[in-house]
């Protein structure tokens, strides 16, 4: 199972990183500049993305337009003021987008749930 994280605030991706640690959960972070290079390696099965980074909308487009990482569900957060990029999210394929509490929440329960083998 690849579960990517897209997440390039250092401290934002070191919560991520230790509530998957505390789970159970494999999880590779990639900065949003990188991830064209690491999905054009395969092996993306789900992808969690920061809507906040500069080219996040850009790196789901990506994601959706390229015939290996388009089927992977794609779960996005961002403040829940950014009305406008919560709903060109939507608009470009995201599965599913939360506000960043609701994300925070939810982090334990979400990780286990792109992970699941019969997912």
């Amino acid at each position: 199972m690849g579960l990517i994280a897209v997440v390039d605030d250092v401290f934002f991706a070191a919560r991520i990183r230790e509530t998957a640690r505390q789970v159970k959960v494999e999880v590779e972070l990639v900065p949003a500049a990188k991830l064209r290079a690491r999905a054009a390696r395969g092996g993306v099965d789900a992808v969690i993305l920061d809507l906040g980074a500069a080219s996040a909308l850009d790196s789901l487009r990506a994601l959706r337009g390229d015939p290996a990482t388009a089927p992977a569900p794609v779960v996005g957060f961002a403040s829940h003021v950014a009305t406008e990029t919560i709903a060109s999210a939507r608009a470009a394929g995201c599965d599913q987008v939360l506000a960043r509490s609701a994300f925070t929440r939810q982090l334990p329960d979400l990780l286990r749930r792109l992970t699941a083998p019969e997912r």
